[in-house]
């Protein structure tokens, strides 16, 4: 017989314990979220008032901003607020619903960014079946297709990372509720969980980078063929931005979840989860739009009829 006390909560460790670097890491991350959150949101809202970007490109990535803004909510947050207190004590409750907005927002990301690939080799590959191919109901039905994977699969890695026992200890060894720091914690066998973990990121994974590379390929095939210097320019503009924040989002996530346990280390997974979970949602709105003409020219005329109906133009 073992007497097993019920967890109610966890403590996080946090990214470091080091008192001279808690007040300049809440400063930096704090400005980290909050060009996220304004970034994205921002990229939104231009998106939804801007009649010109009513294109499918632009739907997927108003969702990416969406998507971006909701995952970095669901961990920078407690972050920050870790920073000003002495002890980093999450909820039970709390520690499952951050694990599936975090874990099921960027399954969804992963499949936007393959819809996205697939978007731009319509768009470069068959310019002249574009409006047909990349139909708005097509469109719809890519992106609830990302959200239902998402939030599924995100439902059944919280489910059985949850009813397993916690009795070794609370304490968390990351800065955030994870899988793998937390299947470090349990007195219950984490064979299946592990085994659960592994095949679906590899079918999430291998899925979406199949996706992407093929479109890829034969995009780069197209822009080959292209006899105009402008065009190439602006397909390899736009394929080097995607695949930017495709390489920093896949190798990341590879690095942590298909590696076997026994070569897991905290301490290099908080750098990488770092990357995924607060850099990446604050570069996309960069990669993706603020080097684009159309947004740019966009923003101008956005703000020109903003600074006019306030009497200021």
């Amino acid at each position: 017989m073992h007497n097993i006390s019920e967890v109610t909560e966890f403590i996080l460790v946090g990214l470091t314990d080091a008192p001279g670097l808690q007040v300049p890491l809440f400063i930096i991350f704090t400005f980290i979220y909050l060009t996220t959150l304004f970034g994205n949101l921002g990229m939104i809202v231009l998106i939804l008032l801007d009649s010109s970007l009513h294109t499918p490109m632009y739907f997927f990535l108003s969702n990416l901003s969406l998507v971006d803004c909701v995952y970095a909510s669901a961990v920078t947050p407690k972050v920050i607020e870790g920073f000003l207190t002495e002890k980093k004590i999450i909820s039970y409750n709390a520690c499952a619903t951050q694990m599936f907005f975090l874990i099921g927002f960027a399954i969804i990301e992963g499949f936007l960014l393959a819809s996205m690939a697939y978007d731009r080799h319509a768009a470069v590959c068959k310019p002249l079946y574009y409006s047909t191919s990349m139909t708005t109901t097509i469109c719809t039905l890519l992106i609830v297709g990302s959200y239902i994977s998402g939030l599924l699969q995100s439902s059944i890695h919280v489910a059985f990372t949850f009813h397993l026992s916690f009795c070794h200890s609370n304490v968390v060894n990351h800065f955030f509720c994870d899988i793998p720091p937390l299947l470090a914690l349990s007195c219950s066998s984490v064979y299946i969980n592990e085994i659960v973990l592994f095949i679906l990121a590899a079918l999430n994974i291998a899925l979406t980078i199949l996706v992407i590379v093929n479109s890829y390929v034969l995009i780069f095939v197209a822009i080959l063929r292209m006899r105009s210097t402008d065009g190439q320019k602006k397909a390899i503009s736009t394929c080097a931005s995607h695949l930017t924040t495709v390489s920093i989002f896949y190798g990341t996530i590879i690095f942590m979840y298909l590696q076997p346990s026994s070569t897991h280390s905290m301490d290099t997974d908080k750098v990488a989860s770092v990357f995924y979970t607060m850099i990446i949602p604050m570069l996309n709105p960069l990669v993706y739009s603020l080097r684009n003409k159309e947004v740019k020219n966009a923003f101008k005329k956005v703000t020109r009829k903003v600074l006019f109906s306030l009497g200021l133009v």
